[in-house]
């Protein structure tokens, strides 16, 4: 089994046929950044969309009233959100990962069921305790992945 360590998803390889067609079924790579792109004249253009938005009345007075209008005072919300939130969404997607990661390979472990409610629970201590019997190779990583979810998705 092959693992995207970043969310805990298995990566689901074709390698029939040679190398080279093995490699074209992966995917591109991503491409190195080409340099600076030459601009024309007007304003450039920034991927924005159009979309309605439903708003309480007192929502789009205070809108309104905000240096900017309506649009920048939702970009500045919508920017500042991820910011704000960032810690514990990065905790949340480590337990996801690592829960993904030790249910394809540790569900038939001892202390597995465990080790997913102390996962989820918070309780790092019995955590580890529940994966210790666990191959060493699948415990390590395990704790790994979990560990963001422990310092607050710090690193």
């Amino acid at each position: 089994m092959v693992f995207d360590l970043s969310d805990g998803r298995v990566i689901d390889l074709d390698l029939r046929g040679d190398l080279d067609a093995a490699r074209a079924r992966l995917g591109p790579a991503a491409a190195p950044e080409a340099g600076p792109q030459k601009r024309g004249p007007g304003r450039p253009k920034l991927g924005v969309t159009a979309r309605e938005v439903t708003l309480l009345p007192r929502h789009w007075d205070w809108l309104s009233s905000q240096p900017g209008g309506a649009s920048v005072a939702l970009r500045k919300l919508v920017e500042a959100a991820p910011k704000e939130a960032g810690g514990p969404d990065r905790a949340r997607k480590a337990k996801e990962a690592a829960y993904r990661f030790m249910t394809a390979l540790a569900g038939d472990q001892p202390g597995y069921e465990g080790a997913t409610r102390m996962l989820f629970a918070g309780d790092w201590t019995a955590f580890v305790a529940a994966v210790e019997g666990w191959p060493a190779d699948v415990r390590e990583e395990v704790r790994g992945m979990a560990e963001g979810a422990w310092r607050n998705g710090q690193g």
